[in-house]
């Protein structure tokens, strides 16, 4: 089973910090790799023309953002840039290699 998982936070996809499930967008599921791949280089493009920063991290970690889209965190009391990831899970693990 893979998935392809959207995810919007203050901090890049492959943390994966406790609780990164709470900042999913949105999962989709395929039966194989190469439909997943697919889907996920549709979003890329899409992503690509969206926001201007771009870093990939293995082929399971692709993060985006706009210098000015920030979001003020009352806990830190300072703006935290928002980033927006694309992870490619493969059995409910990160696809680390092909």
């Amino acid at each position: 089973m893979h998935e392809i998982v959207y995810i919007r936070a203050d901090y890049e996809p492959w943390w994966m910090f406790d609780g990164w499930e709470e900042k999913v967008i949105s999962r989709q599921k395929f039966e194989s790799a190469e439909k997943a791949q697919h889907y996920l280089e549709e979003l890329e493009r899409d992503f690509s023309r969206r926001f201007s920063g771009r870093e990939k991290r293995d082929p399971a970690f692709t993060a985006y953002w706009n210098e000015e889209e920030m979001e003020y965190c009352d806990k830190c009391e300072e703006d935290l840039q928002i980033f927006h990831g694309l992870i490619w899970l493969s059995n409910g693990k990160p696809k680390i290699s092909f």
